[in-house]
């Protein structure tokens, strides 16, 4: 915006002060969103915050954004959505394609196994 430095400071302070450029309330709601739209996992959200350089206290906190109970529902309903959608036969490659989607959306693998091995006989 070619302002000084001076002015440029001086508005920089101001928006921390007021908690505009607050760091763990951006963490906060960069989780609760990836959570709650994308419906991203746990993995997937340390991994995108942790690239954005924000610390591990911040990030600890931002996770407790998300409530456990709906973190399940959440992965139980991807799960069955998925296996509604592979039209695969065979029941190992059925789980690998439901594995490789839950993963890539970054759910732990103890619960996208427990999950897949509730959902495919």
């Amino acid at each position: 915006m070619n302002m000084i430095p001076e002015a440029i400071d001086v508005i920089v302070s101001e928006l921390i002060q007021d908690n505009f450029l607050n760091e763990e309330r951006f963490a906060q709601s960069f989780a609760r969103g990836k959570f709650r739209i994308k419906k991203w996992g746990r993995v997937r959200i340390v991994r995108e915050l942790r690239l954005r350089n924000i610390s591990k206290f911040v990030v600890d906190s931002a996770l407790k954004e998300i409530d456990a109970s709906e973190y399940l529902n959440t992965l139980d309903e991807l799960a069955r959505k998925r296996n509604a959608a592979v039209k695969e036969t065979n029941s190992f490659k059925r789980k690998k394609k439901i594995a490789d989607y839950l993963l890539y959306r970054g759910w732990e693998t103890h619960l996208v196994y427990e999950k897949i091995n509730e959902l495919v006989k």
